[in-house]
């Protein structure tokens, strides 16, 4: 194996951006999870594999010679409302990785004790959130979407206190950074606009290096930002994917998803579907997710005036323009994305309209997400198999159907091809809330991974799926669904 390659860069640039603080120890850890697949591509040294050692490490009870733990400050927006002080409450960064292709990486420690940020919480993690967070994040990964990334979970053998008490569990994650929008907040709010500046050039130089070179870099920046959010909310919303918590302290400006709480995979279509237990009002319902984003895009973009322009009115020109690019971007990408699923090779503008009809026609008829897509590859030269069962309205289904293999036609593209297509971008296997919820009980209940493990194996071949795994396919019984979840915090 090649060198683990070790940088400590936002450590270097010292306070207020983060400190230093060391996880507490935990009294008896037992592996839970490990990726090896990860592992690899970070170029950990194997004596950290599912041994002793990488036992102590990815626990909390052991910082290694090549760890720099601190925690991270920023600020937020949670459900609308500024908090000026948030940061890293219940997370370390250990240490920035290096890949043979010169990627970088931040290793995180999720639930290893109180930091400076933590207020009055316990710094810890419930078992459940750590298993969930694991699988979809996998989950996610797999079906190409940018994510953080799960390396290890860890049973501590201690007991955290939420409603009842629960199995304590640290989970190690992998991002290109953890640096968020209130990242960005968090100096602004302090006025300090030497910093922000620091900050700022550190973020270009990090992860949009080609910004460096602009006439305005912190405009290029913005600009920069808001596209690779743009194509994130259009991946979340063409796989029936809800945040459940986009608050700006948990929207990465690399693009990736990041801080996997209350978050689910839709089951029946409903453009206003929530699971967050806490979000009553529906603000971050999977039909809503492009307009928080670009009201969080906005927030960044208040937090970087003073850099855009020494002239406050142009600054807020310059900023709004970039704005303004979001909605466009995002429905591009989404028209994009969802063609696709039905087998449309290059879409065009009329195909918005097929689109949204056989959404709504979902809806209508409380049709499976995932299940209906899947299907639909068997009603390319067939409308009454595949998809077709999932409608009481035949009517309706038979009526959008024609139109669809109308479109279809006129690509003059093999239909076999067409199918295969489909089943290539139309996933098999998600990380579906009742399956989830199943393998978190089994695992805290009768302290059995089996679940678990067969659920991650067959999340990542997304759209393949064995024999033995076919009832992962299946949309959850009427006593099986899952209405509401948590973030575990």
């Amino acid at each position: 194996m090649n060198s683990f390659s070790i940088r400590h860069s936002l450590a270097a640039l010292g306070a207020p951006f983060s400190q230093p603080c060391n996880p507490t120890p935990v009294s008896a850890p037992q592996w839970l999870a490990f990726n090896t697949e990860l592992a690899a591509e970070l170029r950990l040294p194997q004596q950290y594999w599912h041994s002793d050692e990488g036992l102590a490490v990815f626990s909390g009870n052991t910082v290694p010679d090549w760890a720099c733990p601190l925690a991270h400050a920023y600020a937020g927006h949670q459900f609308g409302n500024f908090v000026p002080q948030l940061g890293d409450g219940r997370a370390l960064l250990l240490a920035e990785v290096l890949t043979a292709n010169n990627q970088h990486f931040d290793i995180q420690l999720k639930g290893a004790g109180q930091t400076p940020f933590s207020r009055r919480g316990d710094g810890r993690a419930p078992l459940g959130p750590v298993l969930r967070e694991y699988l979809v994040s996998e989950a996610m990964y797999a079906l190409g979407v940018p994510t953080t990334r799960a390396l290890a979970a860890v049973l501590t053998g201690d007991w955290v206190q939420r409603e009842t008490a629960e199995p304590g569990a640290v989970l190690t994650r992998v991002a290109s950074s953890h640096i968020r929008i209130g990242s960005f907040q968090y100096l602004a709010a302090r006025g300090d606009h030497a910093r922000l500046k620091t900050f700022a050039d550190y973020v270009i130089n990090r992860h949009y290096p080609a910004c460096a070179s602009e006439a305005n870099p912190y405009l290029a920046l913005l600009a920069a930002v808001v596209a690779a959010q743009a194509k994130l909310i259009a991946k979340w919303m063409s796989l029936g994917f809800i945040h459940g918590v986009m608050n700006t302290d948990n929207m990465s400006i690399a693009g990736e998803t990041i801080d996997y709480g209350p978050c689910a995979f839709m089951d029946s279509f409903n453009p206003a579907q929530v699971y967050s237990f806490i979000d009553t009002q529906g603000r971050y319902a999977w039909g809503n997710q492009p307009r928080i984003a670009s009201w969080n895009l906005t927030r960044f973009a208040e937090s970087l005036l003073p850099l855009l322009s020494v002239q406050p009115e142009q600054a807020v020109e310059l900023a709004t323009a970039v704005l303004q690019g979001f909605n466009g971007q995002n429905e591009a990408e989404f028209l994009q994305l969802m063609s696709a699923k039905i087998g449309i090779v290059n879409p065009v503008a009329t195909d918005e309209l097929l689109i949204r009809d056989l959404l709504n026609l979902m809806s209508a008829n409380t049709a499976d997400f995932s299940q209906c897509f899947r299907l639909l590859s068997r009603s390319v030269s067939n409308s009454s198999a595949g998809a077709a069962e999932l409608f009481a309205d035949k009517q309706g289904w038979a009526n959008w159907a024609a139109r669809w293999q109308q479109r279809l036609a006129e690509q003059s593209i093999d239909l076999i091809q067409i199918s295969q297509q489909m089943d290539n971008t139309n996933p098999a296997v998600i990380a579906r809330n009742h399956l989830v919820a199943a393998a978190i009980a089994q695992a805290t209940e009768q302290a059995d991974l089996t679940l678990f493990n067969r659920l991650h194996q067959a999340l990542a071949t997304p759209y393949s799926l064995s024999d033995d795994n076919a009832d992962f396919a299946l949309p959850p019984k009427p006593q099986q669904l899952v209405k509401n979840t948590f973030c575990g915090t």
